[in-house]
């Protein structure tokens, strides 16, 4: 059986593309009210999996707080004041740059990367997306008193933390390990178990490094994402809401009380993701201090020339 259509693209009235995927919404007690697909099937969660590797590092003895745990669980957009932040991680346990092991990238927002260019700048390990959580990982190595050169390795302690919090978190087990992007390890979930996880760290109890990790997350988004991307704006437009999207499709998040989700598009499709989100968001009760802004966020509008000829959004009534 296929998975259904979660997503829409529209253009002159015309239905040009479709979206399919799976997805899951959790009630507050933590019981399943909202699916869709096959939720239950492994998936790599990519980059949604750095909230529950940042918990594995404050548990090992990383003592980040504020914007800097925030940005060792995001994905940055590569601003200066993010290259800042990883620089600043890296001073704090003794180390530059030269230590990172992520691949040397463009920042991610692009006019950011067009900035840089006219600068005359290039690719750095700094302005890649994971820098924070890659300045992180070699912090928590020096904390626990643990070799730095390896800490990619999937052997390393770091990497087995990792996993067990991951686990631990997800309330089941690891499906398959891969290599993410970055060049770290890459923790196999389903989607219900990364909701799951997501919920885990937003009912934590305060000061526990799970609801360190999620409360440095909400109070500083810009440094989880970017100035303008979608996450920080969910995260402004639904106050104590927790957000973090995966490469390939992924969107997980927990509501204050405990709601919380997770979402995979079958393709890998970024652009369905955050209208998916916001249908789920709905479909849970969660109530937007802005509904302008979260009903700007639920559709992509579509252009032919300089006019808006129509739009990506979630299928009516899709849950």
């Amino acid at each position: 059986m296929s998975t259904p259509v979660l997503v829409e693209v529209e253009r002159s009235g015309f239905v040009e593309s479709r979206h399919r995927g799976s997805a899951v919404g959790l009630a507050a007690d933590g019981t399943t009210v909202v699916r869709a697909g096959f939720p239950d099937e492994p998936i790599f969660p990519r980059s949604a999996n750095k909230p529950m590797q940042a918990v594995a590092m404050v548990r090992s003895g990383l003592a980040l707080e504020g914007e800097l745990l925030a940005i060792a669980a995001g994905s940055h957009s590569g601003e200066d004041f993010h290259v800042e932040g990883a620089e600043r991680i890296l001073a704090s346990a003794g180390l530059s740059a030269t230590a990172l092991q992520c691949p040397e990238q463009w920042p991610l927002d692009q006019e950011v990367a067009l900035d840089v260019a006219r600068r005359g700048e290039g690719r750095t390990r700094l302005r890649m997306n994971c820098s924070g959580k890659h300045a992180a990982m070699l912090a928590t190595c020096v904390a626990a008193g643990w070799s730095t050169g390896d800490y990619l390795d999937p052997a390393h302690p770091l990497q087995v933390a990792s996993r067990e919090a991951v686990e631990a978190l997800a309330g089941e087990s690891v499906a398959a390990v891969g290599v993410d992007g970055c060049g770290a390890p890459l923790f196999g979930l389903s989607a219900t178990g990364v909701a799951r996880a997501f919920r885990a760290l937003v009912t934590a109890e305060p000061g526990t490094p799970e609801r360190r990790v999620a409360d440095a997350m909400r109070a500083y988004p810009a440094w989880t994402s970017g100035t303008r991307r979608e996450e920080r704006l969910l995260m402004d437009a639904v106050p104590g809401l927790l957000v973090k999207c995966g490469a390939e499709g992924v969107d997980a998040f927990a509501f204050a009380d405990g709601r919380a989700g997770a979402i995979k598009v079958d393709d890998g499709s970024m652009r369905a993701r955050t209208p998916v989100t916001v249908a789920l968001l709905r479909a849970l009760g969660v109530e937007p201090a802005d509904p302008a802004a979260l009903d700007d966020l639920a559709t992509v509008r579509l252009h032919g020339g300089e006019a808006v000829v129509g739009e990506i959004r979630a299928v009516p009534n899709l849950f």
